[in-house]
């Protein structure tokens, strides 16, 4: 660090290991959409944003202040690209919050949970407005993967980095798109095994064993329910 902000954060008997924990920092690493500003604490990650197409950090800086309210310094230190094992920090954010990222960081690379799902993860099943408006804000974005969430009948929705970089990131984690969205077009929100009796969301990985001969649509966990059907473990669909 050498950022003379740095200087007049800290006593001047403050060496470099202890500053670190005075004050966050920051520098540009890479993502899996590209170069990225990220915001780091003696603990770990707390933020991250896209490098804006300017170069300046300003916004970047004060909107780190506004929400962590806490001074953000530049790091010369080189920092692994980020992804889904990159430690995080995350004491800034409210229990609740924690809970929502925690649920959402538990969904597999190449498979979609619905916004309801993360409420009922999460303990709180009337909560699908709030659970949005976190993930909505989500401060480490590429590290807990939110673009993994949808809206209710499967459609992907909307992204905080894009609807567009939503598709590439999930293509790219290998989720057959197209499957997904003739499901979404159907009306068909689960879909079941009839010699099973089982019953999955679209991506996960059981249901992409299903053959077309045995495969059961629902429109609905109720409906899924009512025909005996019972909810898949891995990917918990409330059957």
């Amino acid at each position: 660090m050498s950022d003379p902000l740095l200087a007049r954060l800290t006593p001047p008997d403050v060496g470099p290991d202890l500053a670190r924990q005075v004050v966050d920092t920051f520098t540009t690493t890479t993502g899996p959409l590209g170069d990225v500003l990220v915001a780091r604490s003696s603990e770990g990650v707390t933020y991250v944003r896209p490098v804006s197409d300017d170069g300046d950090h300003a916004g970047f800086r004060a909107e780190y202040r506004r929400r962590l309210g806490r001074p953000l310094v530049p790091d010369d230190a080189a920092v692994p690209a980020v992804g889904a094992r990159t430690r995080v920090d995350l004491r800034a954010c409210s229990p609740f919050e924690r809970d929502v990222l925690d649920a959402t960081a538990s969904i597999p690379a190449g498979q979609t949970r619905p916004y309801g799902w993360v409420a009922r993860e999460v303990g709180r099943p009337a909560a699908v407005r709030a659970v949005g408006t976190v993930l909505a804000r989500n401060p480490v974005p590429l590290i807990v993967p939110c673009h993994r969430v949808t809206r209710a009948d499967g459609s992907l929705g909307r992204y905080m980095l894009g609807e567009a970089a939503k598709a590439r990131l999930l293509a790219d984690e290998g989720a057959d798109l197209e499957r997904l969205a003739a499901f979404t077009t159907a009306g068909v929100v689960l879909v079941g095994s009839d010699t099973t009796g089982i019953a999955c969301l679209p991506s996960c990985h059981h249901a992409r064993r299903i053959t077309d001969a045995h495969r059961v649509p629902f429109r609905s966990a109720t409906a899924a329910r009512e025909a005996g059907y019972r909810g898949c473990r891995v990917c918990r669909p409330g059957v």
